[in-house]
Order: C-alpha cells, then sequence, then structure tokens
C-alpha cells in the first residue's frame, strides 16, 4: 500500500485510548497501525477509486437495508484487531448480534472486533503483495469472507477461513455466501 510507516514504539508504545485521540486530533490524516504498534500514514485514494468504492459501499448499505442482518462501514471505519492492530478495511460487514455485543463505548471508538466480511479494493498505487498480507491478517484476526478486488486486472482474491485463497478472473458478480445470504456484487461498475 502507499503508506509512510513510523515506529515510535523506542520512544512510546502508544494505548488504544492515545492511539485514537491521535486520530481524533488529526482528522485529515488516515492511520492505521499495525500488530507490533507501528502507525501507518495512509494516502488518500483518487477519483476513480473512491467512486467505485462508493458503488460498492451502496450495493451492501441497500442489501442490508433490506435484510437488516448486520451493520455496514465504510473504509474511514478503524476496527481494533484481536492481534492489536488497528486495521481500516474499504467496506466492512459485521452480523448484527455480534455487533450488539459491543458496548456503546466500544462502538463510538475503533471497535474491537474482526468484521464478518471485509472487501479491499486496490488502488493503482498499491502494492499487491502487502494487501494480501493485509487480508491474510484479517482472516487470521477472524474475519470470515474477505474480498480483494484488483481492477486493474479484473480479478478478485476470495479470502476465506481454513480455505486457500479463491483467484477469480473478471467475474461479472461475487456472492456474499452463507455470511451474507442473498448478497450479490455486481462488479460492472467495477471494471
Amino acid at each position: 500500500m502507499t503508506a509512510i510507516t513510523v515506529n515510535l514504539n523506542p520512544i512510546i508504545t502508544l494505548t488504544d485510548n492515545q492511539f485514537y485521540q491521535l486520530c481524533r486530533e488529526n482528522p485529515d490524516v488516515k492511520f492505521e497501525r499495525n500488530a507490533e504498534g507501528e502507525l501507518l500514514i495512509m494516502s488518500p485514494t483518487g477519483g476513480e477509486t473512491g467512486k467505485c468504492n462508493s458503488e460498492i459501499n451502496a450495493d451492501f448499505v441497500i442489501w442490508n437495508r433490506k435484510t437488516k442482518l448486520g451493520v455496514c462501514f465504510d473504509s474511514s471505519t478503524c476496527f481494533k484487531l484481536p492481534n492489536g492492530a488497528n486495521r481500516s478495511p474499504d467496506v466492512a460487514w459485521i452480523k448484527k448480534d455480534r455487533w450488539d455485543a459491543l458496548t456503546q463505548e466500544e462502538q463510538a471508538k475503533f471497535p474491537p472486533i474482526a468484521p464478518d466480511l471485509v472487501l479491499e479494493l486496490m488502488s493503482p498505487s498499491d502494492s499487491l503483495q502487502e494487501v494480501q498480507k493485509k487480508m491474510q491478517e484479517y482472516i487470521n484476526n477472524g474475519v470470515k469472507l474477505g474480498w480483494l478486488i484488483n481492477s486493474q486486472i479484473r480479478q478478485v482474491e476470495i479470502y476465506r477461513l481454513h480455505q486457500p485463497v479463491e483467484i477469480l478472473e473478471s467475474p461479472i458478480e461475487l456472492f456474499g455466501e452463507d455470511i451474507l445470504p442473498g448478497f450479490i456484487l455486481n462488479l460492472q461498475t467495477v471494471w
């Protein structure tokens, strides 16, 4: 990914509350934090990627409004994963009962939960290897279904718990499987 890594650990190890405050005090900067506690300063997306992200997120929101099965999140949401990393997938979805089990404070800050589904849309400046590593991190932390969409080469990598990665060439649709029953993502808005 196009990210700058800053290692403050030799000087200070940020607590979860300090990291949250850092993000609140710098709203124009998108931070993530890896499992080692290093800060990642993420670059903004370009117009084409932002447009595709918006279209994809709209499909999730419309489906979720009809089914009322969970909660949708955009790329601005930062999740605290079990390994200690703070990550912001382009799209995330969590089953309603899992979301409701969090306290109001946990929901308001960086939710300490691995989403049920994550989606990452590659930007032209992203490193495929780094995004693949991030996708595997999601799965290793309990995400059940992950989609990595690479629009430049019209390829989708599907990540599932306890299964090898499946690669699809130029798919027209992605199906939510048993994680998002009845959900179909039309990829014609991406290609």
